[in-house]
């Protein structure tokens, strides 16, 4: 017979954060999260998404033991200003058990009609800066700190109880050697001239910051026209610069402006933590956060998390400057792979910019969705 009880105490987080930990232990490629952030993440003293979202978690237990958890989450930015009558879910991990996966999707179900939503659409977090998607191929790819990994038997459960594949995702990666600079370097001198641009040399995080808020202003912009965009609000930004930007080195976030100091373009490249996730096995103290800083210092992987570029400058090669700046930075530290976070597979925009280095995909993952 099986359980379900709504998480509310803190036990109860803990036993849903930690629930990943159970039924992924034996896998080389799954990459532990780090608990006491993903505690901070339903905590609504803490994420200010809960200004604009709910979020209902749910624990599955079979013979007195967690078999499966799912968050039900509403953005009611999404629902409201967008008349999107979606049910979001996330966070949905579950044993090899159709009942298991099922009596989980009908809290999900239950919340959604008590709300008059039309669908429910999973897994996705909060926002477009959550994980997002299920996988679907690469299965013996490690994993990395901004996705989900999952067995490869929870598709079929999504198939059994009646989803349909909703938007479909691609992760890519390329050897640096790949990255040859005659495809950009001139183009990126004509493109500044043209356009009295000039990349941001910023070494220090302190001299990130002043120009924090308006990456996230024209990340709302350059996404605004994607599917299932949220725009981020002010107090997000605030909560964003605390959880992001103490991980990635300065020199990995690229800015390019105009003569009068406007942002335009901007990308944001993460040191690859996924071995140093492994080690530390979600625990930053009393040793993981020096591991994440040898990781941070060290890593001769990449991964590349935003990119964007204002409206006005997109299809004139902007990207060029980007990657000059990130050829530099790259050669300097003697970065070996480069990866790419999830990417829309019918985005041909961002393909035909990465076309030259000659990208692998190593991992397809989807959201699914289902009528309520």
């Amino acid at each position: 017979m099986i359980t379900i009880k709504k998480v509310e105490t803190k036990a109860d987080y803990k036993t849903f954060v930690k629930f990943p930990f159970q039924i992924y232990k034996d896998s080389k490629y799954w990459v532990p999260p780090i608990i006491s952030q993903e505690l901070a993440t339903f905590d609504k003293e803490k994420n200010p998404i809960f200004n604009d979202a709910e979020a209902t978690l749910f624990l599955a237990y079979k013979a007195n033991k967690v078999v499966g958890r799912i968050a039900a989450i509403i953005n009611w930015l999404e629902v409201k200003d967008q008349d999107l009558k979606k049910m979001r879910f996330g966070w949905f991990d579950f044993i090899d058990d159709l009942e298991v996966s099922k009596a989980l999707l009908n809290e999900v179900y239950t919340i959604g009609k008590k709300h008059n939503l039309v669908y429910s659409e999973g897994p996705v977090g909060f926002s477009n800066l959550d994980k997002v998607g299920v996988m679907t191929e690469g299965y013996n790819n490690l994993s990395n700190m901004v996705t989900w990994y999952n067995h490869s038997y929870y598709v079929k459960h999504y198939e059994a109880h009646g989803f349909t594949v909703e938007k479909k995702y691609i992760e890519s990666r390329f050897p640096f050697e790949n990255v040859k600079p005659e495809f950009f370097y001139k183009a990126q001198e004509l493109i500044k001239r043209r356009y009295k641009l000039r990349a941001l040399d910023l070494k220090k995080t302190s001299e990130v910051m002043p120009y924090a808020d308006k990456m996230f202003d024209l990340f709302n912009e350059t996404y605004a026209s994607l599917s299932s965009f949220v725009a981020i609000t002010d107090i997000q930004k605030e909560y964003f610069k605390k959880k992001f930007i103490s991980f990635i080195n300065p020199e990995y976030i690229k800015f390019v402006v105009d003569s009068d100091d406007k942002l335009i373009a901007f990308a944001v490249v993460m040191p690859g933590f996924a071995e140093a996730l492994q080690q530390i096995n979600g625990k930053l103290f009393p040793f993981g956060f020096l591991k994440l800083l040898k990781a941070k210092k060290e890593s001769k992987d990449v991964m590349f998390y935003l990119i964007g570029v204002h409206p006005d400058y997109q299809n004139k090669g902007v990207h060029a400057v980007i990657f000059n700046e990130y050829y530099n930075t790259f050669t300097e530290r003697g970065i070996k792979m480069c990866y790419r976070t999830p990417e829309l597979e019918d985005n041909e925009a961002i393909k035909k910019i990465w076309k030259h280095f000659s990208p692998e995909i190593y991992m397809r993952r989807c959201t699914f969705k289902k009528q309520l």
